[in-house]
């Protein structure tokens, strides 16, 4: 995978891995842990959650997307290593496109695993009899749907900044020789 040739490989590699992420979202959405109310023989009343399957594909999606930006920050040095890019439009929308891809990255990692730790956090057990509104707490609808909207305008920048970066490292830099400049004045004895 040298530098300034676009890889095929990559693009499918980043491409597949956060298609994986979000469908590792979309079934952590449709599995959340929900809770039903629940009265033993002793008149305890207490929740009774299902199981806990949405954890664990929040968990894969965060590990398929964390993967996927690994691939392409190790193929592109981080955009900080490596040639340096040639000045331009490419290096431009390769720097926009680099920044963008982080921070929609940071926000789709943070909503999957906060999912995650939420749903994974329930008690299994509680001991107040005498409540009048009872309710069993669960994780609210959408959190794992805005990880996977997120991971989806990551992969498009991904795909972007790739093609951006193979740009501009493939472009070679303009130099100008200007020890053979003159005024065009005739030198005087």
């Amino acid at each position: 995978m040298g530098e300034g040739k676009a890889s095929t490989l990559v693009l499918l590699m980043v491409v597949a891995l956060s298609l994986v992420a979000f469908g590792f979202s979309i079934a952590a959405e449709r599995r959340r842990s929900t809770g039903t109310i629940v009265t033993d023989p002793m008149n305890k009343t207490y929740c009774v959650y299902d199981s806990d399957v949405a954890t664990g594909y929040g968990v894969g999606a965060f590990l398929f997307l964390f993967s996927s930006e690994s691939l392409l920050m190790g193929v592109t040095k981080c955009l900080c290593f490596g040639n340096p890019l040639a000045p331009g439009g490419n290096r431009a929308w390769s720097i926009i496109y680099f920044t963008s891809s982080w921070l929609s990255f940071l926000i789709a990692e943070a909503c999957i695993i906060a999912g995650a730790a939420k749903n994974a956090y329930h008690t299994k057990y509680r001991g107040a009899v005498y409540a009048q509104n009872w309710s069993c707490e669960s994780l609210r609808k959408g959190v794992f749907i805005a990880g996977a909207v997120f991971v989806v305008f990551t992969m498009i920048l991904n795909v972007y900044y790739y093609m951006y970066f193979n740009k501009a490292t493939s472009q070679t830099a303009r130099k100008s020789n200007h020890a053979n400049l003159t005024v065009g004045m005739a030198g005087y004895p």
